[in-house]
């Protein structure tokens, strides 16, 4: 290290008094002239997308904003709000729940259309590898409450398919995708259709973002709906509500249960 200067190195910003550029971009030349989704795309992958490519990047986002507060990150940022949080502290108490299982589907369902695409085995031999190192959830698969479709699904893949008719992306993820999905069918007898996660990540992955984006791509995308929640929870009112009305109890397994 030469100078206190080189503590952190980038290659996103660079910054003078007067002067700010963006992955070299001056930055009074890209306000006004590039989208949302087209400055996402240039600060996590370094380059300016088609605009064909950032309305794919834009329709994923879109598709994503929210899921009520039946979703515990939205239940979160309204019980937050009510604690006395302010929005940028509701909002990170919600984001901090987007992990793994509430969250991390997107990522999953990337990192396994990648090793779909990469390997020659069998697909039920993948599948079953899978299973082996993550359990028997296939993420992007199945719906705990969309039945017998997510709405968002079919959307999202017709517009891939439109996508890949017009160059924009290959369309081998998209097929990989409906592979898995008519293969989760075989086995269990029934339909078992790609969900929200299991199709933008069909997005994600034939824009070629890696999987660890694909979880930060969601969190910018379901912000918005915390956001929103949390914003019209505080016109509301309410204090310290927690997940039940206050008549609803839980259920006490432990010793000497007190009896109504």
């Amino acid at each position: 290290m030469s100078d206190v200067s080189d503590w952190w190195s980038t290659d996103i910003i660079d910054m003078a008094p007067g002067q700010i550029r963006l992955r070299g971009h001056p930055i009074e030349e890209l306000i006004g002239a590039v989208s949302f989704p087209q400055m996402i795309w240039l600060m996590t992958r370094g380059d300016m997308p088609s605009e064909a490519e950032a309305k794919l990047l834009e329709a994923a986002l879109v598709a994503a904003v929210d899921h009520g507060p039946q979703a515990p990150s939205i239940a979160a940022a309204r019980m937050a709000v009510t604690c006395g949080l302010p929005l940028n502290g509701a909002m990170a108490s919600a984001v901090n729940m987007l992990d793994d299982v509430h969250g991390g589907a997107g990522e999953q369902a990337v990192e396994l259309y990648m090793r779909v695409d990469t390997s020659d085995a069998p697909l039920t031999e993948v599948l079953a590898a899978w299973r082996a190192e993550h359990g028997r959830f296939v993420p992007g698969f199945g719906h705990r409450f969309h039945k017998p479709v997510d709405p968002r699904a079919p959307r999202l893949l017709s517009l891939v398919d439109d996508a890949a008719k017009a160059g924009t992306v290959s369309g081998r993820f998209a097929g990989i995708a409906r592979q898995i999905e008519a293969a989760l069918a075989a086995e269990k007898g029934k339909p078992v259709p790609m969900n929200i996660d299991g199709a933008t990540a069909v997005i994600f992955a034939e824009l070629g973002f890696p999987a660890p984006l694909a979880r930060g791509l969601f969190c910018l995308s379901r912000s918005v709906g915390i956001l929103s929640h949390a914003y019209e929870q505080q016109q509301q009112g309410g204090r310290n509500k927690g997940p039940t009305p206050p008549g609803y109890r839980w259920t006490y397994t432990g010793p000497n249960p007190i009896r109504d």
